[in-house]
């Protein structure tokens, strides 16, 4: 008889199969629609959509691809007790041991997701891989670096950029250590439950870890590029179609320019080794502690990485997390600029 739970499976990866296969069908339609005659295909602002999209499919993949690799490679060759030994038991010193983590592990946030839900799985504390998640695609040496070429002349960026980063992350990893006790991943029913020598770090004798990495990193990359492609489809239409020069004006309004920045690093979903370029264009209208808000604000939260993190983590979770990164990022900015940064 049939395993239900290997049914499950098949149906699922059959349907995720499916899914990303009819998007890029839908992708290869529409760049070939450049040949249509239609006026309506040739608009120019869904030529800027079509472009948009693209460019966060292609600049995200890479990132992804290097994500699900790292999460396979922690569920073959990584053991619980290894992931468990590296993270000190005194909650501190445990967020710090996880930012150390981020900055020599320089994933972006699309990355970021895959690779840590498998380290919860392994046993990093859910404090520690909410640390892991708000510090990794900022402290890490290339977005250091970008942001420092950016703002040349102005060094206060860059340390007011990584500072408000590990102090958001330090409270927030704090504020999930003291209230957050139950876990927070979502199970999929579908996958086969692990026996004991598995966690064990005890793998049978014949199995071939090459052929079980490859089958591990395929499945999350079908999981999140479903996530990806809808983030990309919804980031592509809002900055095709809603003019940035009114949302720009609205940053003129007082009190208003921290948030407005923060939604625009929402909304933009820009990778966090690039963003520093597109603030610094935003150099001569806003402020500087709205600009510190969009560095810090985007890669923490935006569009296609929340709809990331929804397919790993429960609701309520990803309503928590959102909710403190908002109120820290904002709170952090207004300090900032009391501070005249």
């Amino acid at each position: 008889m049939p395993n239900p739970a290997v049914q499950k499976k098949s149906v699922q990866w059959n349907s995720n199969l499916l899914a990303v296969v009819s998007l890029i069908g839908i992708i290869v339609l529409y760049v070939l629609s450049d040949n249509a005659s239609g006026a309506f295909l040739q608009h120019p602002k869904l030529q800027l959509f079509k472009m948009l999209f693209l460019s966060i499919i292609i600049e995200a993949l890479p990132f992804i691809l290097i994500g699900v690799l790292v999460s396979a490679a922690l569920q073959v060759f990584v053991s619980e007790q290894t992931i468990q030994r590296m993270i000190p038991k005194n909650p501190v010193l445990g967020i710090v041991t996880a930012s150390v983590i981020g900055i020599i592990f320089p994933i972006c946030e699309c990355g970021m997701v895959p690779a840590i839900r498998r380290l919860i799985q392994k046993g990093m504390p859910l404090y520690a891989a909410t640390t892991f998640i708000l510090v990794g695609p900022i402290l890490n040496p290339i977005v250091f670096w970008s942001t420092f070429t950016a703002f040349r002349n102005r060094p206060e960026m860059t340390i007011s950029r990584m500072g408000l980063a590990f102090l958001v992350a330090l409270v927030i990893g704090l504020i999930v250590y003291r209230f957050v006790k139950t876990d927070q991943l979502k199970h999929n029913e579908a996958e086969p439950r692990h026996h004991h020598h598995e966690h064990d770090g005890f793998h049978p004798p014949g199995r071939n870890k090459g052929i079980e990495l490859m089958g591990h990193a395929i499945s999350e990359f079908f999981e999140m590029g479903k996530y990806l492609m809808l983030g990309a489809l919804l980031v592509g239409l809002l900055q095709a179609f809603v003019s940035k020069d009114s949302l720009v004006a609205l940053g003129h309004v007082q009190g208003s320019a921290n948030l407005l920045m923060m939604g625009l690093g929402f909304i933009l979903s820009l990778c966090s080794t690039s963003d520093a370029f597109v603030a610094q264009s935003f150099a001569a209208t806003f402020s500087t502690s709205s600009l510190v808000a969009f560095m810090v604000f985007g890669p923490m939260l935006n569009l296609k990485g929340i709809l990331m993190m929804s397919a790993v983590f429960k609701p309520r979770f990803v309503a928590l997390y959102s909710s403190l990164v908002f109120v820290f990022v904002y709170a952090g900015t207004l300090l900032l600029e009391w501070l005249q940064f």
